[in-house]
């Protein structure tokens, strides 16, 4: 017969993933309801953190300990424990899990998001990832356009993460730590993947990730307002973003889309960059607005937030010997406008303390 408190006992013993204390200890065991004539046990159980990888394997044990105990079936639901219980079990020092997820965990994340493809989002996110480099900022950075990963290549990045232990190393590429989907795709292969696919990989960059202490962890999301970018939304609620538009009115008005998602998923949206805003001759230094104009101003109106800067149509200069086709040197004149947004970054949302 299927005893309660023998069940409890049992999985009492077990600890929460991420502040490693029993979960008998912390409370954590709410329910359990025992069906005898099926042989079924439902049971409600808090931890720390919720859609994790770590939650799991919890629940694999969980279920396999309720089945050695003569179960047939098990139903089970996980809640997140109250901010006052995690802040009181959790180590003081921050050291509870090297998750960025973790509670306490100081890193300021921002998202670079735009309404549609084409308008150089991703050339934002790694120059704005550069320059706060230069700034002399621990950075990271995720390629988080899992469908059109393309940071690897722009950085000029030929070497893939190593493994240690159960962890996975980005690789550092001007001073910035970055992990994409493009390491993990051999030869260019599609991504054919649906969302919960996605969002589990997404779970592995936060989780299985040897970040290290990172002032600003950037991600480039997909465009649009799709299942990864729901994903990122969900996961972080304290996410700050900056939306990427070109100068033309119908290219603005969709990228408000993608600041409305942010404001209502509770996400700061900080600032608009107007990419391509212009083409500046090398010969006469004359001013072309391929793009036409105000598409950035009335992006940012909209949004109420400030205009960051616009980036003009400009190739960086490439050298052979340390290629990397989509960042701009710090005395490029387009360097010198993204460190300039990046100056501005760190005042917006300055590193914490």
């Amino acid at each position: 017969m299927l005893r309660e408190e023998a069940i409890k006992t049992a999985i009492g013993k077990l600890e929460d993933p991420f502040l490693h204390i029993s979960l008998e200890e912390l409370n954590a065991i709410e329910e359990i309801n025992i069906k005898q004539e099926k042989q079924h046990v439902s049971l409600k159980i808090g931890i720390s953190k919720l859609n994790t990888a770590e939650q799991l394997q919890l629940q694999q044990r969980v279920v396999a300990i309720v089945k050695e105990l003569g179960a047939e079936s098990v139903g089970l639901r996980f809640h997140e424990l109250s901010q006052e219980t995690i802040a009181a079990y959790q180590d003081p020092n921050g050291n509870q899990s090297d998750s960025l997820l973790s509670p306490g965990n100081k890193t300021t994340f921002l998202a670079i998001a735009s309404g549609k493809g084409g308008v150089g989002k991703s050339t934002v996110s790694v120059n704005l990832a550069v320059s706060l480099a230069r700034l002399g900022k621990k950075v990271g950075l995720i390629d988080a356009d899992i469908y059109g990963f393309s940071v690897p290549d722009m950085m000029g990045i030929t070497k893939r993460p190593a493994v240690k232990g159960e962890k996975i190393i980005p690789v550092e590429r001007f001073g910035v730590k970055v992990i994409s989907m493009g390491f993990f795709v051999e030869d260019n292969a599609p991504v054919i993947w649906r969302g919960p696919m996605l969002g589990k990989m997404l779970n592995n960059f936060f989780n299985e990730v040897e970040w290290g202490d990172l002032d600003y962890l950037l991600l480039d999301l997909p465009p649009g307002t799709g299942d990864v970018a729901l994903d990122v939304h969900s996961m972080l609620p304290s996410c700050k973003e900056i939306i990427v538009s070109t100068p033309h009115p119908t290219a603005a008005f969709v990228a408000a889309r993608a600041g409305a998602m942010a404001l209502q998923t509770d996400h700061e949206v900080i600032g608009v960059v107007e990419n391509m805003a212009y083409f500046e001759s090398a010969k006469t230094g004359e001013k072309e607005y391929v793009f036409g104009r105000g598409g950035g101003e009335k992006l940012a109106e909209e949004l109420r937030v400030p205009l960051l800067g616009k980036i003009p149509l400009q190739q960086p200069d490439w050298n052979d010997e340390d290629f990397a086709p989509s960042v701009y040197a710090a005395d490029h004149p387009i360097g010198v406008i993204y460190d300039s947004i990046g100056q501005q970054l760190t005042k917006l949302i300055p590193v914490k303390a």
